[in-house]
């Protein structure tokens, strides 16, 4: 029973519920952009390139051939160029938040404290030494 206590402890803390938290809220953020990126983004840069989809770009390695029952091998550039286009806007949207956030909490910097005045050795010393300069 001390196992199912410690896992509950564990699980009901502050911190892995804000973890939860950010998890979902970032999958439903991540399918949000992905939409943005597919769905308005790239329609009007493949109207731009001339009709280009850039999903289905690819460079063919191996033709399919259904009657041999080999599959198609591709490296599908494409579809990299739209997920490297959502990374960037989730990269961007996340500096905002972020940059957002230390703008609520950036305390007011105060002006620095004066160097405190030297001691009474200290100004004695100086005056010493101004004497023996001018000697």
């Amino acid at each position: 029973m001390g196992f199912l206590k410690e896992f509950k402890e564990f699980a009901m803390r502050g911190s892995v519920l804000d973890l939860a938290v950010g998890v979902v809220i970032g999958g439903a953020f991540g399918k949000i952009v992905s939409s943005l990126v597919d769905d308005v983004i790239m329609p009007p840069i493949g109207y731009i390139t001339g009709g280009v989809d850039f999903s289905s770009l690819k460079y063919v390695i191996t033709e399919a051939d259904a009657v041999a029952g080999v599959e198609e091998v591709a490296i599908k550039y494409g579809n990299f160029a739209n997920v490297i286009i959502q990374f960037l806007i989730i990269a961007f949207c996340i500096f905002l938040v972020i940059k957002g956030i230390n703008s609520f909490n950036k305390k007011e910097e105060s002006t620095p404290a004066a160097p405190p005045a030297p001691s009474k050795e200290e100004t004695l010393l100086s005056e010493i030494r101004d004497i023996l300069k001018n000697k």
